[in-house]
């Protein structure tokens, strides 16, 4: 039964770590530009982030090398704000956006950065399947033209944007 369990345990592990079919992460990615505060425009939608609004993510270096990640948002059912500390290390090649991330223990998930501004202004990220999906930016708010990009580039790359949220910043 040990051997078992060892490769099931194995197998869960590889693929919340794999990439969506369609995905491709960003190469030629700059983690340095990448570090410092994104707000979450949109997002679809889990019970770990259910009900929460000015939603933001932080990263910064780690000292052992890897990205510190630092989620933040406020539940008003309960007048509170939550928090989750999380670390981050790349998959593969520090110039490609896969990287895995960890919020609870030795349990790591994959991270995907598939499309990126220019000025790193905006990202699409995607997690290990197309249940996981999140529009950041540096501002609260995002242009038309990123939206609607946005939502035609998930759509066509299989995410169900009909469960799309769009949490309030302010």
């Amino acid at each position: 039964m040990k051997p078992l369990f060892i490769a099931l345990s194995l197998l869960l592990l590889t693929a919340c770590q794999s990439i969506p079919d369609g995905i491709t992460p960003v190469t030629g990615f700059d983690e340095k530009r990448y570090l410092g505060k994104w707000y979450e425009v949109v997002r679809l939608d889990h019970s770990f982030e259910r009900g929460l609004s000015n939603v933001t993510a932080e990263y910064s270096v780690r000292e052992d090398g890897g990205i510190k990640v630092l989620n933040r948002g406020y539940k008003a059912e309960d007048q509170e704000w939550s928090e989750a500390e999380g670390r981050a290390y790349f998959v593969g090649e520090r110039d490609t956006a896969h990287l895995e991330v960890s919020f609870f223990g030795p349990f790591f998930s994959s991270y995907v950065v598939f499309e990126l501004g220019d000025e790193y202004d905006y990202a699409f990220v995607s997690g290990y399947n197309t249940d996981y999906l999140w529009l950041l930016a540096r501002t609260p708010t995002v242009s038309d033209e990123v939206m609607a990009n946005f939502l035609t580039v998930a759509e066509e790359k299989g995410f169900d944007i009909d469960r799309v949220v769009f949490p309030v910043q302010q």
